[in-house]
């Protein structure tokens, strides 16, 4: 079967820790690749994002990454993108006329108009993932959401256009159901973790003797809850909390994020506890999860949330905001212990 997928901003050839680079490239990075292993050509689109790039290069055996022109090529804000969506699905069709694709699976919503527009005149059927919902984000951000305008109407028609939606928790079928997704094309499927690297044995990253550890692993966003770990930790003493995400280490004092941080841990009286690793790499990241006491995931929201797995398969317990998939992959009071957002 040969399979394009569309992630019109999160390439699976990324470096992670970026503000827009997450969970979504892992997950995609990881599909595409289990889908090769079985037998599919796999076909990744994504924007152009520098002009050294080659149009098409290959990822892994079976999967190949296509560089498509749509846009300055360089990093744009995923909330900026919107307006080359029209030219990104332009490059798509003339792609898949070419090479026409069995299915066509987009990521994120801005992807799933490319890909709609791009397949519908071809018969292409299309299977989309979310990944984030708009009502969702607003809810959450209010005022503060930097999503275009109309992206809550537009994921609407996205729902009820595409021939498939697959959901990664049971909370955003809900969130669905309630945007208008018909309910008999929906199936949940939940992210994957990859059990050959992430494992309780192995490297550990060195410690302090005599303190306790928490890791956060996440994007230096808001969102993530930071800030609110920073005010736990006033009351648990003899306990850092390292940081693992945001731009390489020579590069954190440049960060709005990991300046406000670092703000608040002086205010708090932890700046002594509070450890801003910046950009870790996929094959440190099982070692800096196994120092740890505990895992923390804080996020205000989070569509599903890769992390709590990635530190079960280590053997870290965790703790976790109850919010989307996290919801549904930590099992309270048996793998880890859930708590209110915020």
């Amino acid at each position: 079967m040969r399979i394009a997928m569309v992630s019109e901003h999160a390439s699976p050839l990324a470096v992670l820790g970026g503000v827009d680079a997450g969970g979504q490239n892992v997950h995609v990075a990881a599909l595409a690749a289990a889908l090769a292993r079985r037998g599919c050509e796999v076909v990744v689109h994504t924007r152009r994002d520098d002009p050294s790039l080659p149009r098409r290069m290959a990822l892994c055996a079976g999967v190949e990454v296509d560089h498509v022109d749509a846009g300055p090529p360089s990093e744009v804000p995923k909330d900026d993108l919107l307006p080359h969506m029209s030219a990104f699905a332009d490059q798509l069709r003339e792609a898949w006329s070419d090479e026409r694709p069995d299915i066509v699976h987009s990521h994120f919503w801005m992807s799933g108009l490319a890909a709609v527009a791009a397949a519908e005149d071809l018969g292409i059927p299309v299977v989309h993932t979310f990944h984030a919902l708009g009502t969702v984000k607003q809810r959450h951000q209010g005022a503060r959401d930097t999503s275009p305008a109309h992206r809550i109407e537009l994921e609407r028609e996205l729902a009820r256009t595409v021939d498939a939606i697959i959901a990664t928790c049971s909370d955003e079928v809900v969130e669905l159901q309630a945007m208008g997704a018909p309910s008999g094309i929906v199936e949940v499927v939940p992210c994957g973790v990859d059990r050959a690297r992430f494992t309780p044995d192995g490297p550990v990253f060195p410690r302090a003797p005599g303190r306790r550890r928490l890791v956060a692993a996440c994007r230096l966003v808001e969102r993530k809850g930071l800030g609110d770990l920073l005010e736990a930790l006033v009351a648990l003493r003899g306990t850092e909390l390292h940081v693992a995400g945001g731009p390489d280490a020579s590069q954190l004092a440049l960060d709005p994020e990991a300046q406000r941080l670092r703000r608040l841990a002086t205010r708090l009286g932890v700046a002594d506890r509070l450890v801003l690793h910046g950009r870790i790499s996929r094959d440190d990241m099982p070692a800096l999860l196994r120092s740890a006491d505990v895992v923390v995931c804080a996020p205000w929201y989070e569509p599903f949330g890769i992390v709590p797995l990635e530190a079960m398969a280590c053997g870290r317990p965790v703790v976790a905001t109850a919010v989307g998939g996290q919801i549904d992959s930590v099992a309270d009071g048996v793998t880890g212990v859930l708590v209110p957002p915020r």
